[in-house]
Formats: structure tokens, sequence, C-alpha cells
């Protein structure tokens, strides 16, 4: 017979249980730690007569496939067919994708969906807040009690027919995201919102609604934003509540003309420009705050067609602060959000599957986009608690190849499952299954 193959093996099939993410079962076994099926079940309540499935059997399978890296909802079949994940999860059937459509419009139109899930993601947050100060006494330092709020919108394109134009001329989502730079990034609140809503709409409410879902013995005390949280209110509620913020300021007239009463004296070399400051007041404010200034000269013609003489014009960033560090400090801190929010919901949005939306109804991907954010925040839970050091700030890209990806094969032996993996990884995995086991423990105690 001649030869049809590159590579000198043979392939056979076999009847054995096999998994080609055995580490999946890890993260699983941690959410069984958390008691997690039980507080969804509760928070969604008892399903109807008739209704089929509890929420659980629809949110754990969904947990799973967006940590494991599945994007759609059609990845849920390659869950539902790892028989050997399912077995050693306890998991005994999947819905069909069909009925995961259908169950997301009907728990985020009429049904309890949102408000249920927002419990569960209170939960998680209080959680990671109660485990990051035990691990800060243990180490001998202070608990975390004053903490950052970043907040930005993010827009999600989706060529749907109820999908409505953005401000960037696609159509699509606008949600808006509240990131705790201490609490390891974790989204504390977030909105899913149409294409059409300004991305300034409604901060306050959603800043108050971000002070309300933090842990008791957590408080804000700084708060960043860009331009679009430059208003009034939110600066009031800033004053009012003693945080102090930064925040992208609008070049509009009244500021213009404050940059303009700056005397030259006032600027000084920064970096590849000058830096100066002022003082600045709205209409509605009842204080008035710092604004910090960058200029920069930039030439004005494009690239590769010079002017003569050549053409130059001065660009302006401004910061709206209530800070009393000097103006640099300022905007370094500042600038870091790239990090603490930006690139965090660049996480939730490509890591997580979030920068697509299964569904045609806004309140069904409103549901749909709270699990991920709620996949999103067990796995920085997850690689904090569970995980050693060498994983404190890998992206989910990363835990999947190096854990979650693995080979196991499963067998039943006197009466008990077993997972059987590679000798050099068997110390990991059990590591990693006893700090689940101690997370349990000190659950139930608390």
């Amino acid at each position: 017979m001649v030869r049809q193959h590159v590579l000198p093996f043979k392939l056979e099939s076999t009847n054995d249980t096999m998994t080609s993410q055995a580490g999946l079962v890890l993260f699983g076994e941690f959410l069984h730690s958390l008691d997690l099926k039980r507080e969804i079940d509760r928070a969604f309540g008892i399903p109807g007569r008739g209704a089929g499935y509890p929420a659980s059997a629809y949110v754990l399978p969904l947990l799973l496939m967006l940590n494991g890296g599945g994007r759609s909802l059609s990845d849920l079949r390659m869950i539902a067919r790892d028989k050997g994940l399912l077995s050693l999860l306890g998991i005994e059937a999947i819905p069909s994708t069909d009925a995961f459509g259908r169950w997301l419009r009907r728990m985020g139109g009429k049904g309890p969906g949102l408000s249920a899930l927002e419990r569960v993601i209170d939960r998680v947050v209080t959680v990671l807040g109660k485990r990051l100060r035990r691990r800060r006494r243990k180490a001998g330092g202070a608990p975390v009690r004053e903490v950052t709020l970043d907040i930005d919108a993010s827009q999600i394109v989706a060529e749907k027919k109820k999908a409505h134009w953005t401000y960037k001329g696609e159509k699509g989502y606008m949600p808006l995201v509240g990131h705790v730079r201490e609490l390891s990034g974790m989204v504390v609140h977030e909105e899913f919102r149409d294409g059409n809503v300004s991305p300034g709409t409604g901060h306050v409410p959603f800043l108050k609604d971000c002070l309300r879902r933090l842990p008791d013995e957590v408080r804000v005390t700084r708060f960043r934003a860009d331009s679009a949280s430059y208003q009034a209110e939110v600066f009031n509620l800033c004053f009012e509540k003693g945080i102090r913020f930064v925040v992208g300021a609008d070049l509009d007239a009244a500021v213009r003309a404050a940059i303009g009463m700056i005397p030259d004296t006032a600027w000084r070399p920064y970096r590849d420009g000058h830096i100066a400051e002022t003082v600045h007041t709205m209409n509605k404010t009842h204080n008035a705050f710092r604004l910090i200034v960058v200029r920069k000269r930039v030439q004005g013609s494009l690239p590769g067609l010079p002017t003569e003489p050549p053409s130059f014009e001065t660009r302006y960033k401004v910061l709206a602060t209530n800070h009393k560090e000097i103006p640099e400090w300022v905007l370094d801190w500042y600038n870091q959000r790239g990090d603490d929010s930006e690139n965090r919901i660049k996480e939730l949005k490509i890591g997580f599957g979030m920068e697509r939306m299964p569904s045609g109804e806004t309140k069904a991907n409103a549901l749909f986009f709270r699990i991920g954010v709620l996949a999103y925040n067990l796995f920085l839970l997850f690689r904090g608690q569970i995980l050693s050091d060498a994983f404190d700030r890998a992206q989910i890209q990363t835990v999947r190849w190096q854990v979650y990806q693995v080979a196991g094969k499963v067998v039943r032996h006197a009466g008990a499952l077993l997972l059987r993996v590679a000798d050099d990884l068997l110390p990991f995995f059990q590591a990693l299954r006893e700090r689940s086991y101690r997370l349990m423990c000190q659950q139930r105690v608390t």
C-alpha cells in the first residue's frame, strides 16, 4: 500500500475517556470551592415549572467556555463533547446552543438575569477583597483599604439589525466599565449600552454604583477617567466623597481661555514640550480645581509633503485634578490608566470573547457581557489565589497555553475517578488542588 501521509506515524481510535483541557478542570474545581453553583441558583431563584435547567446549568458552562478560549455560543459544543471534563466536574448535561440563546433572551429581557448576576459579581468582589487583605496581613503589610477607580467606555462593533451607530461611525454597543486597580484590576461594575448612547451619559449614577459595590472595608480615594467624565456633577461628587480625581479635560472655549491666561514664565520644559498649570472652575462646580496643561509643537503638513516654510501648530493635553502633587507626577499617574484600565478592557474583550455579541437583542447581549465580566473576574481571582506567583501578571492566553490546555486521561478505579496527567505536571496540579481546598475551608469559616 502506498503511503499517504507525511510523517511516519499511524492513527488509531480509542475508547478511553480523554480530555484536552485537564487544566480547565482545576478552574472548575476552583468554582466549586467558591460554591458558585449555589450562589448562581440562589441569585436567579428556582426555575418555574417546565422551565427546565437551573441558571447554573447555563452560567457555569459559559464560564468554562470563555475561560477555555471559546468565543461564541457554538463553541459550547467543545465543552459538551469533552466527556472527561464533564465527568470530573460532575456536569451531567449541557443545554443545546439554541437553548442558551433562548435563555439569554429570556433572562436578559423580562427575567432576573442582570440583577442576579450583579449579586454574584458582588460576591466575587467581596471574596477577592477579603483574600487580598488576608494575604497582605500575612506578608506583614497593611491591608488594602484605599483603592483607585478607573472608568472607561469601549466600543463593541456588531452588525446587528437593532444595533445603533456609535460616535466612531460603526454599528454596535458602548459599554461603560469600572476597574479597581488594587483589586487586581477587577471589574466592580459595568453598564452595557447601545452604541448611540454618549460615553459621557450617566457618569454620576455609574460612579455611585461602583462605590456601593465595593466591600465595606474598602473606600475609593482616587479616580481616573478620560474627557467623557469632564462634568461638574462628577467633580462635585468627588469633592463630596473626598476622592482625588484626574480627568481628561475638554478643550472647550473656557479651557482655552484659561490656557491663554497662563503667563509665558509659568511654562517649563517637559519631555518634548512644555508643562504648566492654572486654576479653573465650571459654572456648576462647587469648588475650583487645577488644570495641568502640556503643550507641544507639531508640524502640520502630512509626511512627505513639506511646506515652505514649514507650518507648525500647538497641541494641548489638559487634565483636571484636585491632586496636590506636582504636575509631572499627576500626568505620569494619569498615564498609568493605559495599563490599569484600557488594557484591562482589551483583555476582557479580546481574551474573553466580548468583542462579539451572540444575539440581535440588546438585553440578551447585556446578559452575555455581564457573564463575560464574571468570567474575567473569576480568572483574576483564580490567578491571584490559586496559581503560583509565576502567573501573577499572566494574561488569559498564557494560562490557557500553560495550564488549561493539558491532555489528561480519565479512568475509573475502585469506584473513584482518576485524572492522569504527565509526570512533570502532577506536583503542579496537586498544589493547585490543595489551594482550592484551603480556599473552600476558609470560605466556610467566614
